[in-house]
């Protein structure tokens, strides 16, 4: 039997205007479902809340509460007694009315009570919740940068770019990189190699893109440049297609040294010259070592001329458990970063052309795609059906450039511009 619980005097009225609150805000819900409904529940924490501070109410209340609203609301979810306590919880930890509407309203609920249980700090609540919407994290992926700290690392990370990127790439550059690295799902040994430390980033790839965060997609490994007839590897590559750049990451496993800096210069100009397209922003260099010295990274990067930045990477010394349910699963994974193929097959295309074009004598122009295409067409130097490919070119380069590409688009490119390639490497081979 159901205990009795004594009525506050203005208990109805509290009751009957939240039930008009509640068929309100259930008209408004087929404009913005979420936002409606995380709206609703501040404004029923505020009230809760603001009967409590003036009555002193007990939990025995918000329990008849649950009861009742239930009642009359068979239909909706969520208005639990345990439930109205995180929407109290959620109005105390929110006061500011703009704050809520511009910020966590734009979460779920699910994420919003994750910040409540995982963050005492409004400062911290804030940041995570900025983030979470500006990345578009999942619950589970918020979880994990929570537990990692990420507010700790995030944009730490000794740079130059104040001085040698343009404003705002230098701040948005800045922001991306963090200071040490999380690289926890890798069992190292003490005497890892930095092959063995590159092959164990690789086989945990998506964990890889998970820690250096959205819009980073994987170009290659032990990419190769031929420079001044001598070969050159880069540890990993990537594009940025926020940045628009490529980011060139350079592993060590042992403390960071002056001369580390120079090697990168020298990758970074090569990147620059074989690679980045005239659209692109420059190319950001990231050494990533064990360890480093704050004094001696300043000195290394202060007159260097190109974008450079410097941070710590920390490993697991045993093998992890894996919590498959704190990572994006591969269908996620694909989502997010759905064009990393295609912008390796453009920069392998791009680079074929540009050895075809030195090869018949009209390198000399632009370097892009199109005038390298038109300049090989007028001396005969490219293969039969080149024309076919216009679509596919169209497409590697919405791709380069974060464009919208299908997925049923981005499976044909990737098709035909494997095609394409094929045709121009024999080509080179037997001009």
């Amino acid at each position: 039997m159901t205990e009795s619980v004594p009525t506050p005097e203005t208990y109805p009225a509290l009751l009957a205007a939240l039930k008009a609150r509640i068929r309100d805000a259930h008209l408004r819900t087929a404009v913005s479902v979420n936002r409606e409904l995380i709206l609703l529940y501040w404004e029923i924490g505020r009230d809760i809340l603001l009967r409590q501070s003036a009555e002193g109410w007990g939990t025995a209340v918000i329990d008849r509460l649950a009861r009742d609203l239930r009642r009359d609301f068979p239909d909706m979810t969520g208005l639990s007694p345990r439930n109205l306590k995180y929407m109290r919880a959620f109005a105390e930890a929110w006061p500011d009315t703009a704050i809520v509407q511009q910020l966590v309203a734009q979460l779920p609920w699910g994420h919003n009570i994750r910040l409540l249980e995982a963050l005492k700090q409004p400062g911290e609540r804030a940041w995570y919740a900025s983030q979470a919407v500006e990345h578009g994290w999942s619950r589970a992926v918020l979880a994990h940068q929570i537990e990692a700290r990420l507010i700790d690392r995030a944009g730490k990370a000794p740079t130059n770019f104040g001085r040698t990127l343009p404003s705002p790439q230098s701040d948005l550059a800045r922001e991306l990189l963090k200071d040490p690295y999380n690289f926890e799902f890798l069992a190292a040994a003490a005497d890892i190699s930095e092959r063995e430390l590159e092959r164990g980033l690789l086989d945990n790839l998506r964990e890889l893109l998970l820690e250096l965060g959205k819009g980073f997609a994987f170009v290659g490994s032990q990419y190769h440049l031929e420079i001044g007839d001598e070969d050159f590897y880069l540890d990993l590559l990537f594009y940025h297609l926020r940045l628009r750049c490529f980011v060139v990451i350079d592993l060590k496993i042992d403390e960071f040294k002056p001369e580390y800096a120079g090697k990168m210069n020298f990758y970074l100009s090569a990147v620059d010259d074989l690679l980045r397209h005239s659209a692109d922003a420059p190319t950001i260099g990231l050494i990533l070592c064990k360890g480093r010295n704050a004094v001696i990274v300043e000195y290394a990067l202060r007159d260097s001329a190109k974008p450079l930045g410097v941070a710590a990477y920390r490993v697991s010394p045993q093998l992890p458990k894996q919590l498959e349910g704190d990572l994006p699963t591969p269908d996620e994974l694909a989502r997010e970063f759905p064009l990393m193929a295609l912008v390796k097959v453009r920069i392998d295309i791009e680079r074929t052309l540009r050895r075809l074009a030195q090869q018949h004598g009209v390198s000399d122009g632009p370097p892009a795609l199109g005038p390298t295409l038109q300049r090989l067409a007028a001396v005969g130097g490219l293969p039969p059906g080149v024309a076919d490919f216009g679509e596919t070119l169209r497409a590697l380069d919405a791709a380069a450039y974060g464009g919208d590409v299908s997925a049923d688009a981005a499976t044909a490119a990737l098709d035909a511009g494997t095609r394409l390639l094929d045709a121009l490497r024999r080509l080179l081979e037997d001009p």
